[in-house]
């Protein structure tokens, strides 16, 4: 029986991967911020475990209470809608402790045990927002740009220890907390100069296509790259991601 450890499993693509696998006789290790029992179904193959993704002792405490593992995903992450010249570099800071340096660390945290038992396999949610460049995007974007490139240099240096690294690449998905996320930040939207700017682009994604991506869309993705060496190092997860990267 394999188990597996998916990080930011309080809702969306998170909770939908744990339960994905529970469902399929996997050990799941579903780690949160701040966890819940309530919100998967209990059994013995699942626990849930405290893990900040930006603080290393608590990186360190789940790992040792994980133990062995087959598969991590790094799907912790906070949203961001801002004009770049009105967030702060704290907020700055803020997205890429999480976004970015977070997964870095939990997996830097769980390559010793991956290369030592020359087996193991790493995936990282990032965003369809990397395959196309979008207003109000530009620092979420880069921080989920970074774990792209990130991602294909690590698979590079893991090959010789049988060690796959994977990206799934969800689209757009209202059912997530990414907008509650993003406002969370209490991003201005200033100076004043990019109000109309900023109106806009509001109207226009009131406006977006009908597609849109499902949490079941990125749990199934995750789940072939846990299950199949022979998929791509890239997956789009969700219509409306697949229909960006074949337009590519």
């Amino acid at each position: 029986m394999k188990t597996i450890l998916i990080t930011g499993c309080s809702s969306g693509f998170g909770l939908a991967t744990a339960q994905y696998f529970l469902d399929r006789d996997w050990q799941v290790i579903a780690s949160m911020r701040s966890p819940r029992e309530d919100l998967l179904p209990r059994s013995e193959r699942l626990r849930v475990i405290a893990l900040d993704v930006t603080d290393s002792e608590s990186i360190r405490n789940a790992v040792d209470a994980a133990g062995p593992i087959d598969v991590l995903v790094n799907n912790a992450g906070i949203g961001l809608l801002s004009v770049f010249e009105g967030t702060s570099m704290e907020t700055v800071r803020e997205v890429f402790n999480t976004n970015t340096f977070g997964t870095m660390a939990v997996t830097q945290a769980v390559l010793p045990r991956f290369r030592q038992q020359k087996a193991g396999v790493i995936v990282n949610v990032t965003s369809a927002v990397t395959l196309s460049p979008l207003p109000l995007l530009s620092v979420y974007t880069a921080s989920k740009a970074a774990i792209t490139a990130f991602t294909e240099c690590l698979a590079i240096e893991l090959q010789q220890f049988n060690v796959r690294v994977r990206l799934v690449i969800p689209g757009r998905a209202p059912e997530t907390r990414f907008a509650e996320s993003a406002q969370s930040r209490r991003i201005q939207f200033g100076p004043e100069a990019y109000a109309e700017f900023a109106k806009s682009v509001f109207a226009r994604m009131g406006q977006a296509s009908s597609a849109v991506t499902h949490a079941i869309d990125v749990a199934e993705s995750v789940w072939r790259a846990a299950n199949d060496p022979s998929c791509p190092a890239r997956m789009a997860a969700g219509a409306d991601a697949v229909a960006l990267a074949e337009s590519l």
